[in-house]
């Protein structure tokens, strides 16, 4: 089972009352301005004697309009880092400032807000409702940004559509195999369209040809387009020469590449 940071979950912390500064949405509002700027962040798991650092004083910028890649061996804090910069959990300590937002900033309903409209996520256990069916999984990421149903039905039926599950729209997930639910999240994370993707090893349960083409879509969708980033995790060498850069994690550090 995967040990959980000590640092701060946004779905509720003590220190919520030190953040005080709502989400304000600004989109592109400094398109010059780096996607991510990281400063000093600190992240550790478990409480003292014990504590063990997994991110110590890691300092790095992200240009805007990039693939980038985030490596390392297992434990080094690569997840820990995607939760940092997609606002579900907070560093000890540092700065972090996310497509204009200084995350650190900002109480629990801004950090909600801030992952609702600014970023969508692929996590690696996919995290599908297991009452919906595919299209309605997908949907349930677009309703609270859609005002008609309308709209969130075409969107989620045309990016189901893009990863080749249009077919599979009723079905449950027990229904799929693994690297189908794997692709209904990846197809729930392009829907929304927002400027930042975060995806924790999107290609781990696909075959070659559905990692080629779960690839294709990523980085069509979040890659390479303006005010649109793609961060993902991944062990995978081919993810990797698809980047524009990478960030090495080692030794709690972080080194660009």
């Amino acid at each position: 089972m995967r040990r959980r940071a000590a640092f701060g979950s946004a779905a509720g912390n003590p220190r919520d009352s030190e953040h005080v500064f709502a989400y304000k949405s600004h989109p592109m509002s400094h398109p010059e301005s780096p996607a991510v700027i990281a400063e000093g962040l600190c992240a550790s798991f478990g409480s003292e004697p014990m504590r063990v650092p997994v991110l110590v004083d890691v300092t790095f910028e992200i240009p805007r309009g990039q693939v980038t890649a985030v490596m390392g061996p297992s434990g080094s804090g690569k997840t820990t880092l995607l939760s940092l910069l997609g606002g579900l959990d907070r560093p000890q300590s540092g700065r972090l400032v996310v497509d204009g937002q200084d995350l650190t900033t900002l109480d629990r309903a801004g950090l909600d807000e801030f992952r609702r409209r600014r970023v969508g996520f692929i996590f690696q256990s996919f995290n599908l409702l297991p009452s919906l069916t595919a299209r309605e999984n997908v949907m349930a990421g677009l309703e609270p940004l859609s005002p008609k149903r309308a709209d969130a039905l075409r969107k989620a039926d045309e990016a189901l559509d893009a990863v080749g599950l249009l077919a599979l729209a009723n079905r449950f997930p027990h229904e799929m195999s693994g690297g189908e639910q794997q692709r209904v999240a990846v197809a729930r994370a392009c829907a929304k369209d927002a400027p930042l993707l975060l995806a924790d090893e999107p290609t781990g349960n696909l075959d070659d040809e559905a990692s080629e083409q779960v690839l294709d879509l990523l980085v069509d969708v979040s890659g390479r387009r303006a005010g649109h980033n793609l961060i993902v995790v991944t062990h995978d060498p081919r993810v990797a020469a698809r980047a524009d850069a990478r960030l090495e994690l080692q030794g709690h550090q972080v080194r660009t590449a």
